[in-house]
């Protein structure tokens, strides 16, 4: 007896003793978390919190991952955290990560972060080639993921915080060569198959990245998913499987069927089952089994390699389906409401990035005037100084002709009073008496040359008063010269007075701005009807813009294309660039080939199915 008891104490204790919670991690596509759960838990619970967590209310996207012995499975929301066949080791891990794919990301996607998260998954598949993309498709893609780009900086405070920012619009002043370097933003099996070093990938990326001025990250972030949205294998998950004859398949399960591929050719499917075709999926064992909407067509059944794949695969239909058909009613009251906040909220960020574009703009017209002013300012004051330097030339030539015209005058009274002088000495000569002829022809010949000597003074003494005459003119010309140069420097003087006065007024301009910091009043609208009319015109201008910008569009991707053909290593091709040119070659793209291929009767189908 005192046994018994002392077992069920020792036992009591023990259950006391027994952990109430656990830790689990949760590893989102850019963040990790940690909680504390309970140990009675189920997995609603542990997928609730971390949907509160992100903010996140398009729950119906996304579900947490595991790995059981190298199988995906994801949690069920019915079942307790611990039931699941889950590591023991704490803290048990998880993968919080989209399970269903939209049809179309623009309009079903609504919150910003389901957006965002769709976009990280989509970008690392690509990346890790478990989708399969284009070159040129993929330049593209990396050019938009360029323009949504968060980069980590520090704020270079005391506390060291980190702090996101966008590498933004392009600006070649700031984006140079080398930017993207770091960057993982192309397949490496791109990268293989061309003979083109980093720096020309870079050059082909910027110059997208260019065109996409404008766009704020969530606009990027869409428009990247719009472009992968129509890749073959986006949202695709595929099952090895076997029919009835033991042929080796591909199940392909995804938004808008089921799918059959050849284990070689991912991209094109050889048959397709729309949902809307499909009325009961179940499983027995390793054996799956189809039963077509029309009750006259026999069911089909394929197999597995796995029960646990079996239940994986059955998971993804019935959600799919679920997915699939809710997509053809009426929005729910949730849903509504959150369009209708996401369109208040496109509407507010608009018209806040039209608010600050217009602020952008007038502070760059703002600068633009005072760089002006200021170099008509430099250019006056340049003016003044050579008008300065100017007077001074003149005032120097002035003194030195005033100064030659003083010689030159001096030297031609001299040269008349030594003319007047040979007169006076030839008179005296003529006057004088000779007496014999050697006498007379010597005084004749003295004569003479003092004649000559008289003329050669005249004409030197001419010569030299027409000198001293244009030295005095060339004097009064530097004096007006002198006199306006005065004059000009006098008006660039009062018009640099006038430039300060206007420039100071002008530098101050941008701080008379609206501020950049978002106030409450500038955050709250009222949205009347006339607003939301104009919008309805601005989305219906968007539409037709869309449509001239995707004709745009593929004429660059064929020009890219083209463009880099001749560097291309054929050797390099993979199975699935050769499926994807045949393709392309043939017109064959995702949606017509689905098209082409449910065109065909169910009946037909199965039986195909059945052959293969």
């Amino acid at each position: 007896m005192a046994g018994a008891i002392a077992s069920r104490m020792s036992f009591s204790s023990l259950k006391r003793k027994q952990p109430k919670t656990f830790t689990v991690r949760v590893v989102t596509m850019d963040a990790e978390m940690e909680f504390s759960c309970e140990v009675k838990w189920k997995g609603k619970d542990l997928f609730d919190l971390v949907c509160r967590t992100l903010g996140l209310r398009e729950t119906w996207f996304f579900g947490l991952q595991y790995t059981i012995k190298d199988t995906v499975a994801w949690l069920k929301m019915d079942k307790k955290v611990l039931d699941h066949d889950v590591p023991t080791e704490e803290p048990v891990t998880f993968h919080f990560l989209a399970k269903f794919y939209p049809e179309n990301a623009e309009e079903e996607l609504v919150q910003e972060i389901t957006q965002h998260l769709f976009f990280l998954q989509v970008k690392k598949q690509i990346l890790d080639e478990k989708i399969y993309c284009p070159p040129e498709a993929s330049v593209l893609l990396a050019s938009y993921a360029v323009q949504a780009k968060l980069i980590l900086h520090m704020n270079g405070l005391e506390l060291n915080i980190p702090i996101f920012m966008q590498y933004g619009d392009y600006d070649p002043n700031v984006h140079k060569r080398g930017f993207l370097a770091q960057e993982e933003l192309l397949p490496k099996r791109v990268i293989n198959l061309y003979q083109m070093t980093p720096e020309m990938w870079e050059e082909r990326i910027t110059a997208w990245y260019a065109e996409h001025r404008g766009r704020a990250r969530d606009e990027a972030e869409i428009e990247y998913l719009k472009i992968a949205q129509d890749l073959e294998m986006y949202g695709v998950n595929y099952f090895a499987i076997k029919n009835k004859k033991g042929t080796e398949l591909l199940l392909g399960v995804d938004a808008l069927g089921l799918h059959i591929y050849d284990p070689d050719n991912r991209l094109t499917p050889k048959i397709s089952f729309p949902w809307n075709e499909i009325r009961n999926i179940s499983y027995s064992d390793k054996e799956f089994t189809i039963k077509p909407l029309d009750k006259k067509i026999d069911v089909f059944k394929f197999n597995s390699s796995k029960l646990r794949v079996n239940k994986l695969i059955l998971q993804l239909c019935i959600g799919n389906h679920d997915l699939f058909m809710r997509r053809r009613k009426a929005d729910s009251l949730e849903v509504q409401q959150m369009k209708a906040q996401a369109r208040e909220e496109k509407a507010r960020k608009q018209m806040e990035r039209q608010r600050l574009a217009r602020e952008k703009q007038m502070r760059e017209e703002a600068e633009r005037t005072r760089d002006e002013l200021e170099r008509r300012l430099m250019q006056l004051k340049e003016e003044a100084t050579m008008a300065n330097e100017a007077l001074m030339r003149s005032e120097e030539t002035a003194d030195l002709l005033a100064e030659k015209a003083q010689i030159t005058e001096e030297e031609a009274k001299l040269l008349a009073q030594k003319a007047a002088e040979a007169e006076q000495e030839m008179q005296r000569i003529k006057a004088t008496a000779i007496r014999t002829e050697e006498e007379k022809r010597l005084m004749e010949q003295k004569v003479l040359e003092a004649e000559m000597l008289a003329l050669k003074m005249a004409e030197e003494s001419e010569r030299r008063a027409k000198e001293a005459d244009q030295l005095k003119q060339d004097l009064q010309e530097a004096r007006e010269s002198e006199r306006r140069a005065k004059q000009k420097l006098l008006e660039i003087t009062s018009k640099s007075s006038y430039t300060q006065s206007v420039n100071s007024s002008t530098t101050a301009l941008p701080a008379d701005l609206p501020s950049f910091n978002l106030i409450s009043e500038s955050l709250s609208f009222d949205f009347k009807d006339t607003d939301m009319k104009r919008l309805s015109m601005e989305i219906e201008k968007e539409k037709v813009e869309y449509m001239e910008k995707s004709k745009h569009l593929q004429e660059q991707l064929n020009e890219l294309k083209t463009e880099i053909e001749a560097l291309k290593l054929k050797e390099r091709e993979t199975v699935l660039d050769i499926l994807h040119n045949e393709n392309t070659s043939r017109g064959n793209s995702k949606h017509n080939t689905i098209k082409k291929l449910t065109l065909q009767s169910t009946q037909s189908r199965v039986a195909f199915f059945e052959e293969l």
